[in-house]
């Protein structure tokens, strides 16, 4: 799911690794392991297999060091020493893969619709809400095919926990039995919610979800 993430994002614009975590972490939730100990790996396997490739920026007028008029102040001079010392130092102890910028390629544009068509676990709604993100990136039939997939997935769900709870509601304490009538609410809602975006996709499949353009 991380991989997906990542090619997404880059989709939508070229990012060095802070702003990449920054953006993932948004966008899967601060709960998410997403930490530089698991992004710059994925980054490397994408790079490795052609999905994503590095560039440099341009370079940040930041850290330039104040320009000061030489007026023959000994006071002025010192000073306009100790700010380039300064700058020097930042630039030296400044981390180099913060400068890194990744882009996807038109590998990688395959590998992140490869990716976003696979069906993911009935359970991970967390994978579904990834890719529902970016659904507009799909082709309108792929897109329908997910929300249908979706919607199946859920169907099932609903008609397990309705079978566990008849079965076992008598040996449920009244918070278990809430928790439980929580849940299948939940799932109700969301079936009702994606009979929605499929009538509007089958209705006017290149707006209803933002359109697939090639």
């Amino acid at each position: 799911m991380l991989e997906l993430a990542i090619l997404g994002m880059l989709k939508e614009q070229d990012l060095h690794g802070y702003k990449l975590k920054k953006r993932l972490t948004e966008a899967l939730g601060p709960l998410s392991s997403v930490s530089f100990g698991s992004l710059y790996p994925a980054l490397a396997r994408l790079e490795r297999s052609g999905a994503v490739e590095t560039t440099s920026p341009a370079p940040e007028p930041e850290g330039v060091a104040p320009v000061i008029p030489m007026t023959g102040s000994i006071t002025g001079e010192a000073a306009a020493f100790r700010a380039r010392r300064t700058t020097a130092r930042r630039q030296v102890n400044r981390p180099t893969r913060g400068r890194k910028v990744y882009r996807i390629t038109p590998a990688g544009d395959r590998l992140f619709e490869e990716l976003l068509e696979s069906e993911p676990s009935v359970d991970d709604d967390r994978a579904f809400t990834l890719r529902l993100a970016f659904c507009r990136h799909l082709r309108p039939e792929a897109r329908l095919g997910l929300l249908e997939r979706r919607r199946a997935q859920l169907v099932e769900r609903l008609a397990r926990t309705r079978s566990t709870f008849r079965t076992r509601r008598e040996r449920m304490d009244s918070y278990t039995r809430s928790l439980v009538e929580h849940g299948t609410e939940a799932t109700e809602r969301d079936i009702s919610w994606l009979d929605n975006l499929i009538a509007q996709e089958r209705q006017n499949p290149r707006e209803s979800l933002g359109g697939h353009t090639t």
